[in-house]
């Protein structure tokens, strides 16, 4: 009997105002039956930090956080408040 707990990063989404959005599923399989799944989700904006991101995520904000989409969410945010 063994019993395994794998973690995969399973949803990466790209928002239109370059938010990224990802989920992380945690599953405890035992002998290649999945018994559970809980999910984890988090969210970045336009230019935060991404240190200690998944390279996948940080590949995909690398692509998506262009200089003229980071100045578009941080001007969008001065109008919000």
């Amino acid at each position: 009997m063994t019993i395994e707990k794998i973690k995969v990063l399973d949803q990466i989404t790209a928002t239109e105002n370059g938010t990224i959005l990802f989920r992380e599923a945690t599953r405890i399989v035992e002998d290649g039956v999945q018994l559970s799944e809980t999910y984890h989700r988090s969210s970045l904006a336009p230019d935060d930090d991404l240190t200690d991101v998944p390279a996948s995520v940080a590949a995909i904000a690398a692509v998506v956080w262009t200089p003229e989409v980071i100045a578009a969410y941080k001007a969008a945010q001065v109008e919000v408040v």
